[in-house]
């Protein structure tokens, strides 16, 4: 059974890093949470090291801009990883080619035009109609205030009966921006997986960016690490599949599931909800704290 807790600090004697996710824990797009910067800090100071892990379809210079606009102290955390790098990477070796169909709003130009330093002599992504297009990369709608995944169905039975790829920057597939809730690429991937066509995934749940982090933290085998994140198919099952213990936010995607209090989850609503997923968090609480 998930075991309900008050504190981070309650756990986090038994563990060397925290891979905190940011969407839903630690910011919700707008604002930071105070008591989860304060947690992260504490782990800090505690000899713990925080990588923080989002799925976000940029990569992590962009990703510490928005944490510095949110206010974010650059002391909560050590390193950041996200989908971007990992996406960005496979983009680059030509993983759907390089001149691709892109799926992305004008806020995400830098994931194909800012190169990393290991392809600044590759070549360059070039983005083209569906038509003349050798695969597709999404980073997420082009409008995501009105668009939903529906909205892509034609263009993407073309791309399909082409048997063009899609390498999805984000897997997620839903966010709350404050009070808002808006799809993300994940929800575009998912419609054309299910309408026949391959999607290529490179953030949580899947393995790339646990790889990617690792290395990039130096991590060994015997690494104790906690993954904390509201994601219930992104946060926890990717921690389920990499064999680490999680921490679910239960106040962040699911937040209207667990009682009336936020901050306090009920046990008898949040182990059938679990069950019904099959999902095994080892801790749950009702925010970062």
């Amino acid at each position: 059974m998930t075991r309900i807790i008050q504190s981070l600090d309650h756990v986090a004697a038994d563990y060397d890093v925290l891979f905190c996710d940011l969407w839903g824990c630690l910011h919700n797009g707008k604002r930071a949470y105070p008591a989860a910067v304060a947690a992260l800090q504490r782990f800090r100071a505690g000899g713990g090291q925080v990588v923080l892990m989002t799925n976000a379809p940029r990569p992590a210079k962009f990703v510490a801009r928005h944490l510095a606009h949110l206010q974010v102290p650059d002391d909560c955390w050590d390193l950041i990883v996200s989908s971007g790098d990992a996406a960005q990477d496979a983009m680059f070796s030509g993983a759907v080619g390089h001149e691709v169909w892109a799926i992305a709003p004008d806020k995400d130009d830098a994931f194909f035009t800012d190169r990393p330093a290991e392809w600044a002599e590759g070549a360059p992504i070039r983005k083209v109609a569906l038509e003349e297009a050798q695969g597709i990369v999404c980073t997420g709608p082009f409008d995501e205030d009105n668009e939903q995944a529906e909205d892509y169905r034609d263009r993407l039975t073309v791309a399909r009966d082409r048997g063009l790829k899609l390498l999805c920057a984000n897997p997620d597939i839903v966010v709350d921006m404050g009070d808002r809730r808006i799809i993300c690429a994940g929800a575009i991937a998912q419609l054309y997986e299910q309408m026949g066509g391959t999607s290529l995934y490179f953030g949580k749940p899947h393995a790339p960016i646990y790889d990617l982090a690792r290395r990039r933290a130096g991590l060994g085998p015997d690494t104790r690490a906690l993954a904390v994140g509201d994601g219930i198919d992104t946060d926890i099952l990717g921690a389920m599949d990499q064999r680490i213990d999680s921490v679910f936010i239960t106040g962040g995607l699911a937040h209207d599931q667990f009682g009336a209090d936020v901050e306090a989850p009920e046990q008898a609503l949040l182990d059938p909800w679990l069950k019904g997923r099959d999902r095994r968090p080892t801790y749950a609480i009702g925010r970062l704290r």
